[in-house]
């Protein structure tokens, strides 16, 4: 594994991001940015499950009004506002108390107006992602290059990025996406060749959640095996809380995160009485929850399974385990039955074993 050396330290909030700092995971709210209730409620479920930072559609100004509300609710979570064209609403993201933007300076208007977004951000040195997507690079670089070619997407990046040098900023990230893997790859590895600005990794318009997942993890592992990315994005047409759990595998796969939760749970067959597929899930979202509150704690080895026919072997090799029957588990502790549980007490039982080891 290699490293990218020198990368510029920023802040977002409370996080390091580049300079060193671990890599990062983000994702985005689905939810209406108006909506402060599901917003929020959103962005506690994918902290929960251990996301770093999360960033908001801002596309009008009651978005930005909501934003304030959002701040409040969450004041802990680094918060991103995505923004487009109306340089007013970075104003209002900023005013608001976001910790960071996303924009394009070339697309919010002439030199004043990106002005005024640096003057805005400067006092709290807040970090400005210049976000470049395949899908809506400008005219004239499609134009000259064909396409949005790798050495377009890294041209307009690095167009962008000079409008905001032009004003003596320099809290800058960068992300050059594209929407299949080669074209991805190579735009990073050029990008990082060229700047030593901390880069956000990101595949975008993935797919759904199957072929996102492996477009994004094949792009992003090679890149971060590299040394290149200092924050990632898993952008699937699913739920926030998949991205985050895929970015956090993704992670812990290329060794630049602490390992999760160790659980061996069986596919299930037409032998399958209990809901394992649910079960084995919720087993593994309330681990990463009590590892999160406490990372020092021991991390049990968990078997879920949903028959007799492999379970009582898998619960000999585990430290915890549940094996399925008609409606019930039951229950092992270093290989020992320890009892017998109804499937809607199941999740609890293994948490709680869990939280005793």
């Amino acid at each position: 594994m290699t490293t990218r050396d020198g990368t510029r330290p920023l802040r977002l909030g409370a996080l390091a991001i580049g300079g060193g700092a671990p890599v990062s995971v983000q994702t985005m709210t689905k939810t209406d940015t108006r909506d402060v209730a599901a917003t929020v409620a959103q962005i506690r479920r994918v902290t929960d499950l251990g996301c770093d930072i999360v960033r908001l559609a801002i596309p009008d100004a009651e978005a930005a009004t909501a934003l304030a509300a959002i701040r409040r609710q969450v004041p802990d979570v680094p918060l991103v506002a995505d923004i487009h064209f109306d340089y007013r609403l970075a104003l209002a993201a900023v005013e608001a108390g976001v910790d960071g933007l996303r924009i394009n300076p070339g697309n919010i208007g002439g030199p004043d107006r990106v002005r005024a977004v640096v003057e805005a951000a400067r006092p709290r040195r807040l970090p400005i992602r210049i976000g470049v997507n395949g899908g809506s690079l400008e005219r004239d670089l499609l134009e000259r290059h064909g396409s949005a070619t790798p050495e377009a997407l890294v041209e307009s990046a690095l167009r962008h990025t000079a409008l905001l040098e032009a004003e003596d900023y320099h809290e800058i990230k960068i992300s050059v996406k594209a929407s299949d893997v080669p074209r991805t790859l190579a735009a990073y590895r050029l990008l990082a060749a060229r700047t030593r600005y901390p880069l956000h990794l990101g595949v975008t318009e993935a797919g759904t959640f199957l072929a996102g997942t492996v477009r994004s993890c094949t792009a992003m592992g090679a890149l971060l095996l590299e040394g290149i990315g200092n924050t990632i994005r898993i952008s699937l047409t699913d739920k926030p809380e998949q991205e985050v759990r895929v970015g956090l595998e993704l992670l812990r796969a290329t060794g630049l995160r602490a390992p999760g939760p160790s659980v061996t749970s069986c596919p299930t067959c037409g032998r399958t009485r209990v809901d394992v597929v649910s079960i084995a899930r919720a087993v593994e979202d309330g681990l990463e929850r009590h590892y999160r509150a406490h990372p020092a704690a021991r991390r049990p080895h968990v078997a879920v399974m949903g028959c007799v026919v492999n379970g009582p072997g898998e619960a000999r090799g585990a430290d915890i385990a549940i094996c399925g029957g008609d409606g019930n588990f039951v229950l092992f502790r270093d290989g020992r039955r320890v009892g017998l549980v109804r499937e809607a007490e199941a999740v609890e039982a293994v948490l709680k074993l869990a939280r005793e080891f």
